[in-house]
């Protein structure tokens, strides 16, 4: 498969995700106020609580999903359907014993509700909701796992077109629940239905694509490829627990340390970073199958260019997204939700340069993970995990929500911010890494000038909510955007991306 072909699925699976996430977005806005004004902030706060358990839980997923995806480039690419059928059938059986391990471990945490919440009986049928939140996690791991085949054959604008209708589905006959009768338990079954339906829509699919998946004829894996992959699988469950303690315990420790309050507060805010970050993560998404793609059907040179070339494109979104958030947030969480759940500038710039420094992150992540390289980098996520727990916990009692975040900040410095592309670099383009960080570095200047003009002129905006919303939004998009076309219009990533573009557009055009 050729670099034009590989650019065109990346555009596609890309595209399409793009309009998916900002349909979701737009529906989990429209639900997240309505949820907001119809429930007490107990619910609020016992939402984003039970998610963040449910992702912890979910450790048990090892990822599995990454490396039987990268199990799958070679023999993709070399066509051979046997190792497919085989890999496939390996991927089948993990995910069915994970979704026991899910269902064990999730009811044995049932009895430790009154360590974990600070406010344990302000909230009816608490014990009847986390179980429906576990349903839910149950039954997305069945047959969800043949997604992946269609992932790594670049067609993951399959599986997110049905995923992007269930959501729809979804929110729309919840929003209805809450208008109609404020049932959080029904509410919640919802989410069971449309995850079970969705899921067979996405496996039948998946057979009629690949028909080889209903082939009782298996032949297991070689003992050598079984033990590789179950070396990758042991050192994503390492990147997996540590992304998840780092990610997903904030809620927790805010919960145990401050109440459900503070948790939902934090919600609202997560809903919107959390939208954007995932909106610019289906950027890097729909190229991973490319990168696999490159990584087994060209030289390192080639890869290394492509990588600085993505690396770019990263800064560029994550510092034009960054300003625009530190900028309208607050407005948008006040007219959205009300006051009471504001946060101060401060605690919202911590949070902000957290969502900045995770998303340069992505092209290191992303490129390591298709090419092989999460093995040598395994004892990092461990070390960021701890470090979070540590400095959060101390943090907490000094400062109070602002030390939860700022704990993630610090132990995220200290480890995955060098860690990550010291590896690849020393293991897959062979050379120092100095030129990476000497770029790093320029771009976070190059986005801190930004910040500073941005925010300046945004701060002379007055009048209502709304005006200064509006306001700061359009300055917020305007001003980084333009300051970083004057400082990158010549360099090669930005005419390496503006060639691609233009030829993607041909290609297009030709058609």
């Amino acid at each position: 498969m050729d670099a034009k072909s590989r650019t065109e699925y990346s555009a596609k699976n890309t595209t399409v995700a793009l309009i998916s996430r900002l349909t979701a977005i737009f529906m989990g806005y429209v639900l997240r106020v309505v949820f907001t004004h119809t429930l007490s902030e107990s619910y609020v706060g016992v939402n984003g609580l039970f998610l963040d358990i449910i992702n912890v839980l979910s450790l048990s997923e090892m990822g599995v999903g990454t490396a039987i995806t990268y199990a799958l480039y070679r023999p993709i690419a070399e066509e051979n359907i046997e190792k497919q059928k085989s890999l496939m059938r390996m991927f089948g059986w993990f995910y069915r014993i994970v979704a026991l391990i899910v269902a064990v471990a999730g009811l044995a945490l049932i009895p430790f509700f009154d360590i974990v919440i600070k406010d344990y009986k302000s909230v009816d049928h608490l014990i009847l909701i986390y179980l429906l939140y576990l349903v839910n996690t149950i039954c997305s791991y069945l047959l969800i796992y043949k997604k992946t085949l269609m992932d790594a054959h670049q067609l993951n604008y399959i599986g997110t077109f049905y995923l992007t209708m269930s959501w729809v589905v979804q929110d729309v006959l919840q929003i209805l629940v809450l208008v109609l009768w404020k049932n959080f338990i029904l509410f919640l079954l919802i989410n069971i239905f449309t995850t079970v339906v969705c899921n067979v829509c996405i496996s039948r699919k998946a057979d009629k694509l690949y028909p080889y998946l209903r082939d009782r004829e298996v032949q297991p894996l070689p003992k050598p490829e079984r033990e590789e992959i179950f070396q990758n699988i042991r050192a994503m469950l390492m990147h997996k627990a540590g992304t998840v303690i780092v990610n997903n315990t904030d809620n927790l420790i805010l919960s145990a340390f401050a109440g459900l309050a503070s948790v939902g507060s934090y919600s609202n805010y997560y809903l919107v970073i959390g939208s954007i970050r995932q909106l610019l993560t289906q950027v890097f998404q729909g190229i991973t199958a490319s990168v696999g793609n490159l990584g087994v059907t060209e030289n390192k040179e080639r890869v290394k260019k492509v990588f600085e070339a993505i690396f770019f494109l990263g800064q560029w979104m994550y510092g034009l997204a960054v300003i625009c958030l530190y900028e309208i947030i607050n407005p948008f969480v006040e007219m959205s939700f009300g006051k009471q759940y504001l946060f101060s500038r401060g605690v919202v710039f911590i949070l902000c340069v957290n969502f900045f420094i995770n998303g340069m992150r992505n092209a290191a992540l992303i490129f390591r993970d298709s090419l092989g390289l999460f093995w040598h980098d395994r004892y990092k996520a461990i070390a960021e995990a701890a470090l979070n727990l540590i400095i959060s916990i101390v943090l907490v009692k000094q400062l109070g929500v602002a030390g939860v975040f700022l704990g993630t900040l610090i132990s995220m410095a200290l480890t995955s911010v060098w860690v990550e592309p010291y590896i690849l670099y020393k293991h897959e383009f062979q050379m120092s890494c100095a030129g990476y960080f000497a770029r790093y570095l320029a771009y976070v200047a190059v986005i801190g000038a930004a910040w500073y003009v941005t925010d300046f002129i945004c701060g002379l905006i007055g009048g209502s909510l709304g005006v200064v919303l509006i306001g700061r939004t359009c300055i917020s998009l305007a001003i980084p955007n333009l300051i970083f076309l004057l400082v990158y219009c010549r360099t090669k990533e930005f005419t390496f991306l503006l060639e691609k573009l233009r030829l993607l557009l041909k290609k297009k055009r030709g058609r």
